[in-house]
């Protein structure tokens, strides 16, 4: 009898959850898709490859007539590509903004503090940062909030 009803429920269920969506999808309600990048290196290289991941997302999804939000997490020695003294892709970050306004930046603070700390100065972090009080649970926020999580 228990496992009758279980069938039952699982039956349900599988009907139900596919005719949502479609319904969803039949009301014009569009997914946005979601992509966390994480950079934890002092790596132009590894800061590039980000960017370019972003804007290959980016473009992917805009031929397709579909939304993608994107932010890229930077704490640790990836703090660097935030930095405005020290960022080799200062100018990519700004270019990239400019053309993909929902791209967004976070930066640790707990970095920044530490990097202020050693260095005894403070640090300038580029226009279109956000600060975040950890970068480490940001990027468990937006997993949570259901990003997909990319390390290069």
């Amino acid at each position: 009898m228990n496992r009758r009803w279980i069938f039952r429920i699982l039956a349900s269920a599988a009907v139900t959850v596919p005719l949502a969506t479609r319904r969803a999808v039949a009301e014009g309600e569009k997914k946005v898709h979601r992509l966390a990048l994480h950079v934890d290196q002092n790596d132009t290289d590894i800061m590039k490859l980000v960017l370019g991941n972003a804007r290959n997302a980016h473009d992917f999804y805009a031929q397709r007539g579909e939304e993608i939000a994107i932010e890229i997490v930077a704490y640790s020695h990836g703090l660097h590509m935030l930095r405005d003294d020290t960022s080799p892709v200062k100018e990519e970050i700004r270019d990239l903004r400019a053309t993909i306004p929902q791209l967004a930046f976070a930066a640790c603070n707990h970095t920044k503090n530490a990097m202020e700390k050693r260095e005894a100065k403070p640090v300038p972090i580029i226009a279109e940062v956000t600060m975040v009080p950890a970068g480490v649970v940001r990027l468990m926020q937006l997993q949570d909030e259901g990003y997909a999580y990319i390390k290069p």
